[in-house]
């Protein structure tokens, strides 16, 4: 492998590791929170990202641009979905249920995308789309580094959302101890709600960035649970700052595997760190203390 094209394989597996950690951000509150296995977050990632074309389609504005209404929507839509059905799960068979709950929307959600949209694949047609940028040799396209920016921007704001806000220590509280967090007034209820919900914002930031460079389609969301559901594993469930160090090593892993493998085997690299992880340290490499209660 050439100097060159090492260098922009590295480059591009960094932009992917920090797409990919926004994505799992929201998986790692799902679970932190209330124990939920979210199987449809990545419907909602690509419900996002057909908003986002069907955005540019009908105002030729910039995709995102949509964030302004997409984002308040996914966010009230989590915060229903919470009160209105995960939390009238029963609570010693709360994880496994949401499995099904979750598939089930999963499945509603890709039938009436291909209903409305149909299954022919969409893509967006960016006036930036084939621009690069020459980094010692290394060729990196805009789109990519538009989509990193965007992701690198909304962890950064979810990162000081949980650290300095009351809101964040009250959410930070709920997922480590709920019986303590009630004890001090906590209304752990209405915070695992708004928590809920601020995982599905993140689904909708995330969708759009993904929008800006993969063409969608309505079952595109299986392809993506399971890196997802791998990097969160590996990570240490519960555990956010886990979650973006194991997506951005994993991100990183697969583009530089992608030229002597190809696209398709690389990507079994998630799985292969998956099976490390339940065989060697079940609750993760990246979690500390957090990770390790579960």
């Amino acid at each position: 492998m050439s100097g060159p094209l090492f260098l922009q394989s590295l480059i591009l597996g960094v932009l992917l590791g920090g797409l990919y950690a926004l994505l799992a951000a929201g998986l790692t509150l799902y679970f932190g929170i209330m124990r939920v296995v979210m199987i449809a977050h990545s419907a909602f990632l690509i419900l996002a990202a057909y908003l986002a074309w069907w955005f540019n389609r009908e105002t030729g504005l910039d995709p995102m641009l949509s964030l302004v209404v997409t984002v308040p929507v996914f966010f009230l839509a989590g915060f229903a979905m919470q009160r209105l059905l995960v939390s009238r799960l029963k609570p010693l068979t709360l994880t496994m249920m949401s499995v099904l709950l979750t598939f089930a929307i999963a499945l509603i959600i890709e039938g009436a995308l291909g209903f409305i949209f149909t299954g022919t694949q969409r893509r967006i047609q960016l006036p930036y789309a084939g621009d690069s940028l020459d980094v010692f040799g290394a060729q990196v396209p805009v789109v990519k580094l538009v989509a990193f920016v965007l992701a690198a921007f909304a962890l950064l704001s979810l990162y000081l959302l949980l650290k300095y806000t009351r809101f964040g220590r009250a959410l930070r509280a709920t997922i480590q101890h709920p019986e303590a967090a009630r004890l001090v007034g906590i209304d752990t209820d209405r915070t695992a709600g708004y928590g809920f919900g601020l995982g599905l914002a993140t689904a909708a930031i995330g969708g759009t960035a993904l929008s800006l460079d993969a063409t969608i389609y309505p079952s595109l969301h299986w392809h993506w649970i399971g890196p997802l559901m791998a990097i969160i594993v590996v990570g240490g469930l519960g555990s956010i700052p886990g979650a973006a160090i194991a997506a951005m090593l994993l991100g990183i892993s697969q583009s530089l595997l992608q030229i002597p493998l190809g696209a398709t085997w690389a990507q079994t690299v998630f799985y292969v760190a998956l099976f490390a992880t339940l065989m060697f340290r079940p609750q993760g490499f990246f979690g500390g203390r957090l990770a390790q209660r579960f």
